[in-house]
């Protein structure tokens, strides 16, 4: 038996990382975004609390909901791709052997060597050696929507606590800055741990991340101002 050591590489966090940081970033900066939108329309403390905890609620399901038809239908696709894989072995082995020991060979292999390492990963396991290298599909992209749509629903949830508990300890008069000051400066570590956790630039992901989420919650802003002054 062959001992190896099998390395941590940050791409394998891919999965669950992208599902945890975009719910979390979503849930922060749309509940703010709509609590600056609210509050700048002279709304009340009730009003704010009550879009609030409606905005969590909605858009944690939403993010579920939707997180899990996108990453079914990806699963979907890589299930008929598998069967129709598994169809053409069953057909035509030795067609399917030449499709590999090409694929190795147009990587760099001799194609003797290449015909080899054909021959033999397809002795192993034929279907897995195509899905990986001719489908691109192996345990680190294959879709999870369940895992995928309940990561995206509680980080939505975790994130948009955030400013929903400045708006409980806040007063009315101070509300708009605290949430608009408390969501920036979570956005900035969020952004700065999730670039850290992927081995990105740090300093790029803060950039990012506070640029669009305060322009975002500008907008909200203006909307709820222009509209309160049209009430009033």
């Amino acid at each position: 038996m062959i001992h190896y050591h099998r390395e941590r590489h940050s791409i394998g966090h891919v999965g669950w990382l992208r599902a945890a940081v975009l719910g979390a970033n979503d849930g922060i900066v749309s509940t703010a975004s709509l609590l600056l939108g609210v509050a700048a329309a002279n709304a009340s403390h009730a009003s704010l609390l009550l879009t609030g905890i409606s905005g969590l609620v909605a858009g944690a399901m939403s993010m579920a909901t939707g997180e899990y038809v996108s990453v079914s239908s990806q699963s979907d696709t890589e299930q008929a791709a598998l069967a129709q894989e598994s169809a053409e072995l069953t057909d035509d082995y030795h067609a399917e052997h030449r499709e590999l020991t090409a694929i190795y060979a147009n990587r760099g292999l001799d194609v003797a060597l290449a015909d080899q390492v054909a021959q033999a990963l397809m002795a192993h396991d034929a279907l897995g050696a195509h899905a990986r290298d001719e489908l691109g599909i192996n345990e680190i992209t294959t879709a999870r929507p369940l895992e995928a749509a309940l990561t995206s629903a509680l980080s939505f949830a975790v994130g948009a606590a955030l400013p929903l508990a400045i708006t409980i300890v806040s007063p009315i008069a101070w509300a708009s800055v605290t949430i608009a000051g408390s969501t920036l400066i979570s956005l900035a570590v969020l952004g700065g741990v999730a670039a850290k956790i992927g081995n990105a630039s740090v300093l790029k992901g803060i950039v990012r991340v506070t640029f669009w989420s305060a322009l975002a919650m500008a907008v909200a802003a203006g909307v709820g101002l222009a509209f309160g002054h049209v009430v009033a």
